[in-house]
């Protein structure tokens, strides 16, 4: 794997797990088919409370569009997912962050598309990446807690992609975890 652009904090209590293949399998199983599963491998590093995950990638031929031979939003936005989902169901599995402690696997399996909702996406193409080989980094920066009508998590994470030729794109999402566990509404818990 390549030496990844993001930067992260000291590796105070850090942990890494090489690619999980029968998780990454689970993690992907809601994509119709390997035709839109773009995500091949993932390593996963716990820090500091905090965690990161690193993917290698392939895009044969895109799934709703011809070939335009280069990486393109819609295709970010589907690897970020993939790479999200599976940097979650890791962090639960190894019980690796502390803000996802009360969550099970059956909570993530049941939480995995119904309640995990990007907020706000931005991106930055720098230089066109090769869609037929890359690689991407999805970090967890911070997570905060609302609780006006439901309980939420926030999570704040850069990501970034890149090939072996100089191909970049960078960009921030912001994320809603509708109705954690662990979390109550306020008028439930008075």
């Amino acid at each position: 794997m390549t030496t990844s652009p993001v930067k992260n904090s000291a590796p105070i209590g850090r942990a890494t797990f090489a690619n999980d293949p029968v998780l990454l399998a689970d993690v992907l199983r809601p994509y119709a088919g390997a035709k839109t599963q773009y995500l091949k491998s993932a390593t996963f590093t716990a820090a500091n409370g905090l965690a990161s995950a690193q993917g290698e990638f392939a895009i044969p031929y895109p799934c709703y569009i011809d070939d335009t031979g280069h990486l393109n939003s819609v295709e970010v936005n589907i690897c970020f997912n993939q790479l999200y989902y599976y940097l979650v169901a890791k962090s639960v599995q190894e019980q690796a962050v502390p803000a996802l402690s009360a969550w099970t696997m059956d909570d993530y399996w049941a939480k995995q598309l119904p309640d995990m909702l990007i907020t706000h996406f931005s991106s930055k193409f720098r230089r066109p990446i090769d869609s037929s080989s890359f690689h991407g980094e999805v970090v967890f920066a911070e997570f905060s807690e609302r609780n006006r009508s439901k309980p939420v998590q926030i999570l704040d994470m850069p990501w970034r992609f890149w090939d072996d030729n100089g191909g970049l794109a960078e960009g921030e999402v912001r994320m809603a975890l509708v109705n954690p566990p662990g979390m109550r509404r306020q008028a439930d818990a008075a």
